[in-house]
């Protein structure tokens, strides 16, 4: 898996597979109950992004679960986390 951190709060994702497109991490970054995920609402954290397990992930352990982004991908080529 391969990843790649664009503008606004967005990721481009490509899996083993071939599989690819966007994770928008807008609303979860910016909402009022972004828990952990605030922490990426800074550019430098946010851009920290890499691939650790076979997960998203970033520094002080937030990642995100690969099962469910493949999943959303492959049926629409891009995934909305709120």
């Amino acid at each position: 898996m391969a990843v790649r951190p664009l503008p606004g709060y967005r990721l481009e994702l490509r899996f083993a597979d071939g599989a690819g497109g966007e994770v928008d991490m807008s609303a979860l970054v910016t909402g009022a109950d972004a828990g952990v995920f605030a922490a990426l609402h800074e550019p430098e954290v946010f851009e920290a992004v890499g691939i650790a397990h076979g997960a998203v992930s970033w520094p002080n352990q937030i990642d995100l679960a690969p099962d469910s982004l493949h999943a959303a991908i492959k049926a629409d080529g891009r995934c909305v986390l709120r």
